[in-house]
């Protein structure tokens, strides 16, 4: 399978979360699978603690290390997915989500999220 992490997914993956279900934790170091975090995730991220609304356990630097060490891939954002973002539908008003949501769709990925709003949109989720 090939998979879209949401960015709560990757945190608590990173951080060993138990709010991360034992699926979800399989499928990501299953080597069988493929995994992607967008730079949206990223840039979401850095935004987050820089204001101090996301306190890491590990320096924000080390993010490349961690990603490269567990096989994750970085999915950049393309003009395409952007025109998918232009058309989906307003369930979801968070940006960094609903440009991830555009993704998965263009891109033919499951995305790993307990957010239950992308359960609105045409695109699959693995959760519990």
């Amino acid at each position: 399978m090939v998979y879209l992490l949401d960015t709560h997914t990757f945190l608590w993956f990173l951080e060993g979360s138990e709010q991360l279900s034992n699926k979800v934790k399989s499928e990501i170091i299953n080597v069988k699978n493929t995994c992607f975090i967008s730079i949206a995730s990223l840039w979401e991220i850095a935004i987050k603690s820089s204001l101090g609304k996301l306190h890491l356990k590990f320096p924000f630097e080390d993010l490349t290390t961690y990603l490269s060490a567990n096989d994750i891939e970085i999915l950049p954002i393309t003009f395409d997915h952007i025109q998918g973002l232009k058309n989906l539908e307003f369930h979801h008003r968070d940006p960094f989500d609903r440009l991830l949501i555009a993704q998965a769709i263009k891109e033919n990925l499951t995305i790993l999220s307990r957010d239950s709003n992308f359960f609105r949109y045409p695109v699959k989720i693995v959760w519990g």
